[in-house]
């Protein structure tokens, strides 16, 4: 629905000649879906952003709407696309981007980038966050919370232990050593404290693939068409992560619940964590110990997938619409705001100029984990993203925890992977 609308008495005021001065027109409404499940910091934040453009642009009203989860605001989304109302614009996973033009619910964002300052703009990301942007020469989504897989750790265990506090693992024989010195066990040899946590619930195909991209193993191709879940170098990655709890017992048993890890830190009954950047902030403020960020451990070489979240723009939004989105997407992803952003969110600032901020220079000079994970973009592969990508990601979820369970070997647990990811895919091709 057109929400630009004149006031009443428009036409009788046509009629009496009156000039063009006296119509009087409503803001262009953008309407504004994104993923947070409750009220908090993180909606004051955006809620501030919006009311700060639309003063700045009084001819546009933002109106966000928190939509829940990632899985949640994407189904919200969808659901509305074919209700034929969808919001103008939309926060979703980066990975949703095939879902998102297989539904035909996005409109690509070149059309409204015409100019030199426009084409500057699109260049300035991170070229590791538009590898889950653009495909087939289009730009689909425009990077925002972005976010990698880093590894924390506990400085005060580590000095108990005789490691050196300031030194994080390098290696994955070293993480194993390391781990091996952190667990705490008692008299009757019950588990007090764990080495190390790798959580397996929600996105363990995404430290999955972190631990594969280190074993040499890229999980799809940049069509989002193929799959290699039993590649040897992912075969690898499972069985280092199976034996880390089955085999070493460095790391709980079973699977590992990924909103719980934060909290197992905090509460020392785990003394090193891999989750994603996004928490940095959580952790800082949360943590009564000195802690340590650090680029993951390598295997045959370094490596961490991209994470996070990226502006979509509807493709049954007004034309008007859809150029006051855009607008609103350049303001939100200047270098000040994105640099702001990261500073009080812990996500990856999403442009080399965003560091270059006054601002993030003073913050990360204060707070040197601030910039781990932009050191690590050099390493770093798109987030695995397919056609079809809920159920993809799905099947090596659930192989990737039946084999952390004991129910499966690893290279059977990868074979049905890739089996069912087959079975999807192939009409893609």
């Amino acid at each position: 629905m057109d929400r630009r609308h004149f006031i009443a008495g428009t036409g009788a005021a046509l009629g009496l000649g009156l000039s063009r001065p006296a119509w009087a027109q409503a803001p262009t409404e953008v309407s504004f879906y994104f993923p947070v499940a409750v009220g908090g910091p993180i909606t004051k934040i955006i809620d501030g952003y919006a009311a700060d453009f639309s003063k700045e642009n009084p001819s546009i009203k933002v109106t966000p709407t928190y939509a829940g989860t990632y899985q949640e605001t994407i189904v919200k989304v969808l659901t509305a696309h074919k209700s034929g109302t969808p919001p103008t614009l939309s926060v979703l996973l980066s990975t949703d981007m095939f879902t998102m033009i297989d539904e035909d619910a996005v409109s690509p964002f070149d059309s409204f980038l015409k100019g030199p300052d426009d084409q500057a703009w699109l260049k300035g990301f991170y070229p590791a966050f538009m590898l889950n942007s653009q495909t087939e020469g289009k730009t689909w989504g425009i990077p925002f919370q972005r976010s990698t897989i880093v590894l924390y750790w506990n400085k005060d265990l580590f000095r108990e232990a005789g490691l050196d506090p300031e030194k994080a693992p390098a290696t994955w024989a070293e993480h194993l050593a390391f781990a091996e010195k952190l667990t705490k066990r008692d008299g009757a040899g019950n588990t007090t404290q764990w080495g190390t946590q790798i959580p397996s619930t929600g996105f363990a195909y995404w430290l999955l693939q972190a631990m594969a991209i280190q074993s040499g193993a890229i999980l799809a191709n940049q069509e989002g068409n193929r799959t290699a879940f039993d590649d040897p170098g992912a075969l690898e990655a499972l069985t280092y992560l199976v034996d880390l709890s089955r085999k070493h017992k460095v790391m709980a048993p079973g699977t590992i619940d990924w909103g719980t890890t934060p909290r197992d830190f905090f509460e020392r009954k785990t003394a090193m964590m891999w989750t994603t950047t996004g928490n940095l902030t959580n952790v800082r403020n949360n943590a009564k110990f000195p802690f340590g960020v650090a680029i993951l451990p390598a295997n045959k070489r370094r490596g961490s997938p991209t994470g996070g979240g990226n502006f979509y723009l509807s493709k049954k939004a007004k034309p008007a619409e859809q150029e006051a989105a855009v607008k609103f997407v350049r303001w939100m992803t200047q270098p000040e705001r994105a640099a702001k952003w990261s500073i009080d969110t812990g996500y990856v600032a999403i442009s080399p100029a965003a560091y270059e901020t006054a601002a993030m220079k003073d913050y990360a000079a204060a707070f040197p984990p601030a910039a781990v994970a932009r050191d690590q973009l050099q390493y770093a592969a798109a987030e695995l993203s397919t056609h079809e990508n809920q159920r993809v990601t799905k099947a090596l979820e659930d192989n990737i925890q039946a084999a952390l369970n004991g129910s499966k070997a690893p290279d059977r647990a990868l074979k049905d992977a890739q089996a069912e990811a087959e079975r999807v895919l192939k009409p893609y091709r």
